[in-house]
């Protein structure tokens, strides 16, 4: 910690002390009027824009007395504009060769319309509090350029990232993120990997939606994150390339582009790239209560991996009233492993068993999703749409693994041969939605629809043991099945949104039928019942003039993904056993949000929230006694549970503001208190505990297109009904060049340069046993990442307005990546 805050010191000073020499020539001076009242504005937003390209090139608030000043170079022409909440906005025509320029008084209009949502700071601001989710605009964020996806969303309010890259949502794993505003191949199964492999430049926004409405799927116990991406397009076209080299990933890139002529438009995205050839250790340590036993494994990983991905949105509008609108996402891994770990086992002090353990294999992936809509429009408004839609996804994962002992002590390979193991699992869906918007009157609209999701979960698995004198593989059927679990959703909603000058609600049901069917070859395996759910939201802003309040309240359903429900026994490990359990029930969460933004001199959002479960899934750990051929073996059995109750009570904070021109600085911090309760394996668990993490960054702008930005965070682990994980530290140093008018820039980026690996932490403390984990995860990476862009073109591409969103099962990535 002394580490960070050493580093945060010198980094502030050194900009600094660069300030005081940068050169500046012209200055812009003036007052800003209210026009009705002949007073004073301050904290207007002012700002230097480039005519042609619309990018700010210097911005400021003005002060309380409505005074402000800007500088730039001179020989240049400059839009001056302001922009301040309640007023209308103004753009004022300056420059040239002058080296002082003076506008005197700036008139600023009240608005006719107060806020129906709220913007914070700059001319394109970072964020914006709407009634029902806060937004980050990505695009306005200079260090976009620079950062990946997965860096970027440690800005978000509310959004955090841990040590081994996992996304975290108010501090939880339980949330879905959608990807303009639908479910995507690209998120299911690992998002960190896709995430972190995307340029942040291909995204225009990211949404965190707290209190979902009820056109939503009541899935995602804390929220849904939606990442929107660029679609900039009127007639005309623009192509990108980002490009990315790191020397513990390799080289990565991905071709963006968009395109409108006459009626047609489309965008799209296409990458890959390396994810490295890496080789990190990992251990565990058990200690056994009643037998007093010790089990201590040591290890190492090795990994070659690469990853692609692709997204095309195409849009054709047949008249004014009628638009057809597709999308096509692919997402695909190709990961090899070689694993290689010692195991030794002994009882107050007396070796018991050890072996040495080799497993090579691959775990491959390849999701795939394809949508069409059609949505109606209707002459006497042009909010009244009707669309119909269509959608199919395929998430399929392929999973082999070769394991082969030796060294063997009391561990006799007739009793446990050598075997391999295969899984090939995911899901497939078809869902058919209709939805229906409209305005009932000039303050209050409606929005309706239907919806079907039929999905197929599934795992083919078996393990094959080697025979010991024949050497041939043959099937173990103790340890083979063919899993399909059959889950349909049938949905209905309706809702109201009422707009006022100050005031702003949206309140709606949703009413959704679950009805499961499973089918397996062997028998004794238990699945839940179908269930009906009847899912309230209600959201309430009272808007102010620089600032508004925020109250939400929904229910939402944690419906267990194929990772929680799939009974494959993963034996990769002998002494720690994983698998699923297809008799979990959904879990019913309540939360509460009550939001609080102020928009004056500095962006301040703050969010209070309170949620609550009484049948939380969570993940478990037993011992559990084997017999093979009369001999005994005690290993340690990880599944999921519906357990108790999980409450937490969240404070975050996020602000954004200007310390000098040059200067900036933003803060991203969230503090979480978790109680949790339950009963497994015949005994009671409880663990409660404080939470949290922290984010700065700050950026310094030099002359000619030069930046330089430092980011920092903590996280201070999360709280598990058995036990913990250890914190974490993250630092990263930017700095980049702009060229030709900003369309290419050079980033340098230099990730945790302190230390060449990390370790992540676990710990276990349950009735049997104590057991402690780490896995080594790479640290330091230094990359360089190259943008370019041409063509030219205004607007977007139209789409429509309704479409499928299928957030409905839960989020279970828990992939480690590290930053690239």
């Amino acid at each position: 910690m002394k580490r960070f805050l050493v580093t945060t010191f010198f980094s502030y000073l050194s900009v600094s002390i660069l300030a005081q020499t940068l050169p500046q020539t012209l200055t812009v001076k003036g007052i800003v009027i209210d026009s009705l009242t002949n007073k004073p504005l301050g904290y207007v937003t002012v700002a230097l824009q480039d005519p042609k390209t619309q990018q700010s090139i210097k911005g400021t608030l003005s002060k309380q007395d409505g005074s402000f000043e800007l500088k730039s170079s001179t020989g240049k022409t400059y839009q001056l504009t302001f922009v301040s909440v309640g007023y209308k906005s103004k753009v004022l025509d300056i420059g040239g060769s002058d080296a002082n320029v003076s506008v005197d008084k700036v008139l600023l209009s009240p608005s006719s319309n107060q806020l129906k949502e709220v913007a914070v700071t700059g001319v394109r601001p970072l964020m914006k509090q709407e009634i029902d989710r806060i937004s980050y605009d990505v695009q306005a964020d200079p260090d976009s350029k620079g950062l990946s996806v997965l860096d970027m969303i440690r800005k978000v309010p509310l959004l955090s990232v841990d040590g081994n890259n996992n996304i975290l949502f108010k501090g939880s794993g339980n949330y879905k993120i959608l990807i303009n505003g639908k479910e995507s191949a690209l998120m299911v199964r690992n998002p960190s990997d896709i995430l972190n492999a995307m340029p942040a430049t291909n995204i225009e926004k990211i949404e965190v939606i707290t209190t979902p409405p009820a056109k939503y799927d009541a899935e995602g116990l804390t929220g849904i994150i939606n990442i929107i991406t660029k679609r900039n397009v009127g007639q005309g076209y623009t192509l990108a390339l980002n490009t990315r080299f790191n020397t513990v990933f390799g080289p990565g890139g991905n071709l963006s582009g968009t395109f409108k002529q006459g009626k047609f438009g489309a965008s799209f995205i296409v990458g890959g790239g390396s994810n490295g050839n890496t080789t990190t250790g990992f251990g565990n340590t058990e200690n056994i209560f009643a037998s007093q036993t010790a089990i201590l494994q040591t290890g190492t990983t090795n990994q070659i991996g690469t990853l692609h991905y692709g997204s095309t949105e195409l849009s054709y509008e047949i008249d004014t009233l009628n638009l057809l609108t597709a999308s096509i996402n692919l997402f695909g891994t190709n990961q090899t492993q070689n694993i290689f770990q010692n195991s030794k086992t002994d009882s107050l002090g007396i070796a018991q068993q050890a072996f040495d353990l080799r497993s090579t294999g691959y775990n491959n992936f390849l999701g795939l999703d394809a949508s069409v809509n059609y949505q109606l429009g209707f002459k006497k408004s042009k909010d009244e749409l009707l669309t119909f839609s269509y959608k199919y996804s395929n998430a399929p994962t392929s999973l082999f693994a070769n394991n082969i002992f030796s060294e063997r002590f009391s561990y006799p390979l007739l009793l446990f041969p050598d075997y391999n193991q295969y899984n090939n699992s995911g899901n497939k869906d078809h869902t058919i939605q209709i939805d229906y918007a409209a305005p009932l009157t000039k303050t209050i609209s409606i929005e309706a629809g239907a919806k079907a999701i039929l999905r197929d979960n599934f795992s083919n698995y078996n393990v094959n043991d080697r025979d010991t004198v024949t050497q041939q593989y043959a099937t173990n059927n103790t340890l083979t099945n063919d899993f399909n679990y059959h889950q349909d959703i049938y949905s209905l909603y309706n809702s109201y949104d009422l707009k006022m000058d100050k005031w702003a609600a949206k309140a709606g049901l949703r009413l959704e039928r679950t009805e499961i069917n499973a089918d397996f070859i062997s028998a004794g395996v238990i699945t839940t019942p179908s269930y009906s759910n009847l899912i309230p939201s209600l959201s309430i802003q009272r808007n102010f003039e620089k600032s508004s309040f925020d109250f939400g309240f929904t229910q939402r359903i944690q419906r267990p993904g194929i990772v929680q429900l799939n009974p494959f026994i993963d034996r990769s490990n002998p002494n720690f056993v994983v698998t699923g359990n297809p008799a979990l029930r959904p879990e019913l969460d309540n939360t509460f949000d009550l939001i609080f933004s102020n928009f004056s001199k500095a962006a301040l959002n703050i969010d209070l929230s309170y949620a609550f479960s009484n049948n939380s899934i969570q993940n478990v750990s037993s011992l559990k006694v084997q017999s093979v051929n009369n001999k005994t073996d005690t290993v340690t059995y990880t599944t999921f549970q519906n357990l108790g109750s999980n409450k937490t009570l969240g404070l975050n904070a996020n602000t954004n503001m200007a310390i000098t021109k040059q200067f900036t600085l933003g803060l991203n911090g969230q503090v979480n208190y978790i109680w949790l309760s339950g009963t497994f394996n015949g005994g009671s668990y409880h663990n409660e505990g404080l939470t949290g993490t922290a984010f700065g960054n700050m950026r310094y702008k030099f002359g000619k297109g030069f930046a330089l930005t430092f980011n920092a965070g903590y996280f201070s682990g999360q709280v598990n009904l058995q036990g913990k994980s250890n914190d974490y530290i993250f630092n990263q140093y930017l700095f980049s060049r702009d060229f030709f008018n900003r369309k290419m820039t050079i980033v340098l980026v230099a990730n945790d340069p302190y230390a060449k690996y990390f370790n992540s932490r676990s710990y276990i403390n349950a009735a049997q046993f104590y057991q402690t984990s780490f896995n080594q995860n790479y640290y330091r990476s230094l990359a360089v990442r190259f943008n370019f862009k041409i063509g030219k073109l205004k607007g977007d591409i139209k789409k429509n307005e309704h479409g499928i969103e299928n957030n409905d099962i839960k989020n279970s990535s828990k992939t480690p990546i590290v930053n690239q």
